[in-house]
């Protein structure tokens, strides 16, 4: 069996989830290749250290150039801050490796393209991370969806909502700083989870208008003092598809400030017929709609069954946050060799860029108070 060597560019909570899943591989059944984490690099020893007990792990290194020079890395996952995808990713490409770079894919809609374009220029495979999507409970939505029992669509909605940022005393960090995180703020770091399924189905946003809330202006600096906070707290998008020739009301949702709310990824879809919905706050229900001769909402317990691919794990337990980001991995593996057959796949390019024009026609709508076309750059390879 066939074994892809990963490699890990900031070794920090999502690389440490990233090698967790790699050292569980064997969990999954009947999974047609092995992988094996050889080389972390990040610039804190203390995180470094971590990696010390994982026996597959060759090289701990704070020079990344050092890790993209083994010829070994088939794969590197990066998990850096927004404003140094561009050059981290380029440099990857460059390097003659295959990429799993992590969202907004680019600070903005120019490092986006320009990570596209270079990736298709040099032949090499790269998607973007979303592991919500990966759950069961998503994954009956896209199959009721894609059904047809739902009648016409009438109505979407969809969202990831936080509440870490309730706190005005929690100290500041990079993702509260358009010089790192750009100007989308909460857009580019929420937005491509919640745009994932819908643009899988279909559904791009021809229109939008926006309303963006910077709520928490300053927090501390950890130093004694205080720091601006100028980034996009929380963002609303009202925003419009077309399905079956008909224009069908999409709200997204992406909020820091969201009162009650830990890590709360949902989508509801409504339709003449029937309707499903879906959210994280209660792992295993799965919400569908019937229009008999009573109207009525049914839950159904969602257990392990229902994941994209099968592992060890019995079907009646539940899934967490450590099994989507497993199975999310296993689908960027299992595309990247061939053998997704037809399951739910990693962002693509093309999706992470449709994402970057939603949030940049989301900026205008907000500035000038106006409903906003969303124009669409260079979707297909040239």
């Amino acid at each position: 069996m066939r074994t892809v060597n990963i490699g890990i560019i900031g070794g920090g909570l999502m690389g440490k989830e990233a090698a967790s899943a790699f050292g569980r591989w064997f969990a999954l059944n009947d999974f047609p290749v092995k992988v094996a984490l050889k080389a972390v690099c990040d610039l804190n020893e203390q995180v470094l250290a971590w990696y010390k007990s994982i026996p597959s792990v060759e090289l701990l290194t704070a020079d990344y150039k050092e890790l993209l020079a083994r010829p070994d890395i088939d794969v590197v996952y990066v998990a850096l801050p927004h404003n140094l995808h561009k050059a981290f990713y380029l440099e990857v490409l460059a390097a003659g490796k295959d990429l799993l770079g992590e969202k907004p894919f680019g600070i903005d809609l120019e490092a986006a393209l320009a990570i596209k374009e270079e990736a298709e220029k040099l032949g090499r495979f790269v998607r973007c991370s979303s592991e919500m999507p990966f759950l069961p409970g998503p994954q009956r939505v896209i199959k009721e969806v894609q059904s047809g029992t739902l009648g016409q669509i009438i109505e979407i909605k969809a969202g990831f909502l936080h509440s870490s940022d309730m706190d005005p005393t929690k100290p500041i960090n990079w993702k509260r700083q358009e010089k790192f995180c750009g100007e989308i703020g909460v857009m580019g770091d929420l937005g491509m989870h919640v745009l994932h399924v819908p643009l899988r189905l279909g559904w791009k946003p021809q229109s939008v208008f926006a309303q963006l809330q910077k709520i928490v202006t300053e927090r501390p600096d950890g130093k004694g003092g205080m720091a601006e906070c100028d980034t996009w707290n929380n963002a609303t998008l009202s925003t419009q598809v077309e399905i079956d020739h008909h224009k069908v009301p999409m709200t997204l949702e992406m909020k820091r400030l969201a009162p009650g709310e830990t890590n709360t990824w949902f989508i509801e879809v409504l339709g003449t017929e029937g309707g499903v919905r879906y959210s994280t706050k209660d792992t295993k229900a799965l919400w569908t709609f019937k229009r008999e001769e009573e109207q009525f909402w049914q839950r159904t317990d969602l257990g392990f069954k229902g994941v994209p691919f099968p592992t060890i794990t019995g079907g009646i337990f539940e899934p967490g946050f450590a099994d989507c980001f497993m199975q999310m991995l296993a689908a960027f593996v299992a595309e990247r060799e061939g053998a997704l057959a037809g399951r739910f796949g990693c962002v693509t390019m093309e999706e992470a860029v449709q994402s970057h024009c939603v949030f940049e026609a989301a900026l205008k709508s907000f500035a000038g108070n106006t409903v906003e076309k969303v124009i669409y750059y260079q979707e297909e390879p040239a």
